[in-house]
């Protein structure tokens, strides 16, 4: 079974984030220097939401291109949904899909431990099939099940 656990280990516990008055542009700076595609919105330890890309496209195709001085609060996602480490990331591709959602931070005692991606939760769901693949058909050809 793949936890969150298991994408952390590999990713890191490092999250960005920016103030809920933070222009647009400037979070849109920081998404490209760090190369990511969401940063938590925070304003004094408080998680309030996440500006995303696909945030930017929606105030893009709503008010165009020069609403990049736009607060950051105006246009982030919320509410949050948040998943701890030992969540299966099956159930985190069903809180996803459901929700029309692409990150979920993670949250473990109280305490933001990293930020995961349907990306990081694809590329893991799909390492686990192939290795469950490969184990039966060793088992199948009378190798054992090793994978």
């Amino acid at each position: 079974m793949t936890t969150v656990k298991h994408i952390l280990m590999e990713k890191g516990h490092v999250v960005w984030s920016v103030s809920p008055h933070a222009a647009v542009k400037d979070a849109l700076h920081l998404l490209a220097e760090k190369k990511i595609g969401a940063v938590l919105v925070v304003e004094e330890s408080k998680i309030l939401g996440i500006f995303s890309e696909r945030d930017y496209v929606r105030l893009v195709a709503d008010a165009g291109a020069l609403a990049q001085d736009t607060p950051v609060h105006e246009v982030m996602t919320h509410p949050i949904y948040f998943v701890t480490p030992d969540q299966k990331l099956e159930d985190c591709m069903s809180l996803m899909t459901a929700k029309h959602i692409r990150h979920l931070p993670v949250m473990e005692n109280g305490k933001l431990v990293g930020l995961i991606s349907i990306g990081d939760v694809v590329k893991w769901l799909i390492e686990d099939k192939v290795t469950t693949i490969k184990g039966l058909e060793n088992y199948i050809l009378g190798r054992g099940f090793s994978q």
